[in-house]
């Protein structure tokens, strides 16, 4: 496979599973009982609503052409969590919605995939193959990064409302670093790079096996 043929492969599928992410937040939102996102469109398939530049495009059309794996955000859903029936339920349930439609994706991507492999070995087969591990890949990648506790990805929220209300509003102070910390972290931290890569690849291998 070329490397232009992989780049706008790779692309393809990772730009779904950001948008669904996003949307899984609004609705899952709405289903706690806050309209805001629905009322604000944001739980529309059409991908306009939802690209952010830098964390839908231009964030992993770099990680795709250097060979990294592919990560990225869409706009965020605005949320009221004052119009949530329980607002600190609501809070891990919103947060856990998106890593969990990326389970779901890399779910369905490897139950494909197992159907797959025993078949005799083709060109289209291959190329279906191929593009059914990147599916797979990404969005467990997808999964385990936003699962990190580091404000405001969404693992964060689940600690937030876990924690003390106090304990709470210190933790989330560092929502205004957090961006920087993670990059700081992806780049000059290996041991954390590699940490969500073998976490990825354990959980490739385990809904392969």
């Amino acid at each position: 496979m070329t490397k232009l043929l992989h780049f706008f492969l790779g692309f393809a599928l990772i730009f779904p599973a950001i948008i669904l992410h996003e949307i899984a937040h609004g609705y899952a939102a709405y289903l706690c009982g806050d309209p805001t996102a629905k009322w604000r469109g944001r739980l529309s398939l059409n991908p306009l609503r939802h690209i952010d530049p830098i964390g839908t495009i231009v964030l992993p059309a770099i990680l795709i052409l250097t060979g990294a794996s592919p990560i990225g955000w869409a706009k965020p859903v605005p949320i009221d969590l004052s119009r949530t029936r329980h607002p600190r339920q609501a809070l891990w349930i919103i947060g856990i919605a998106g890593p969990a439609m990326n389970l779901a994706l890399a779910l369905v991507g490897a139950l494909l995939l197992r159907q797959l492999l025993p078949l005799p070995f083709s060109q289209s087969t291959q190329l279906i193959v191929r593009v059914l591990a990147i599916f797979t890949f990404s969005n467990l990648m997808l999964m385990v990064f936003n699962l990190v506790p580091i404000p405001p990805l969404d693992g964060s929220r689940v600690v937030t409302a876990l924690l003390p209300p106090r304990l709470a509003w210190e933790y989330l102070r560092l929502e205004r670093y957090g961006f920087l910390i993670v990059l700081a972290l992806l780049n000059f931290v290996p041991q954390f790079g590699n940490a969500i890569d073998a976490a990825v690849s354990w959980l490739f291998n385990l809904l392969l096996s």
